[in-house]
């Protein structure tokens, strides 16, 4: 009885230990981005909901908010009224839809580039912070491109404005930056 109730608690435990694990790829993550994170991004420092909080305060970083603006439903009716709910963020983030993807246009990337090079003044040791929603690849992605185009000060808020809102820090509403491809 004693070895059956050892084996069966084992048997449970090690299909969620593999579950915990997650598999990071060598490049960027091409799909499914809605997922489990690992703990680290490539060349980034990840940031906890405290660390993140200090670091907004300090003033001394370049905030980056990179989830997809929401799309108009297919099928909706032409004529149909859609009013999409405005994206809360990060307040002074800079909201830059899209370009947390695997893989980036030519267009996309030059405007990522661009951006943080706008807002930094070109300064590579800059403090950059990239973000979206908890379990949330594209702000993974996005720092990990960062840190691999020789930013030497990036960041990952791994859980994003969920963890902030959960926080109960402040918020505002957010607008994509200008020149978006």
């Amino acid at each position: 009885m004693r070895y059956t109730a050892c084996a069966l608690l084992l048997a449970l435990a090690v299909p969620a230990a593999a579950a915990a694990e997650v598999v990071v790829p060598d490049g960027y993550r091409m799909g499914d981005y809605r997922a489990p994170t690992p703990p680290a991004a490539p060349g980034a420092t990840t940031l906890d909901t405290a660390a993140a909080a200090a670091l907004w305060r300090s003033g001394r970083a370049h905030w980056f908010d990179v989830l997809p603006a929401a799309r108009r439903p297919e099928g909706l009716p032409a004529g149909s009224l859609w009013r999409p709910a405005p994206r809360l963020g990060i307040p002074g983030s800079i909201w830059l839809p899209e370009v947390g993807r695997g893989q980036l246009s030519a267009a996309q990337e030059a405007w990522l580039r661009d951006t943080v090079m706008a807002a930094t003044g070109g300064d590579r040791d800059s403090p950059l912070v990239f973000y979206c929603l908890s379990e949330c690849w594209m702000s993974w992605n996005a720092a990990r491109r960062l840190a691999a185009w020789g930013w030497r000060a990036v960041y990952w808020y791994a859980e994003g404005s969920d963890g902030w809102e959960a926080a109960g820090l402040p918020t505002q509403e957010l607008h994509p930056a200008p020149g978006a491809p």
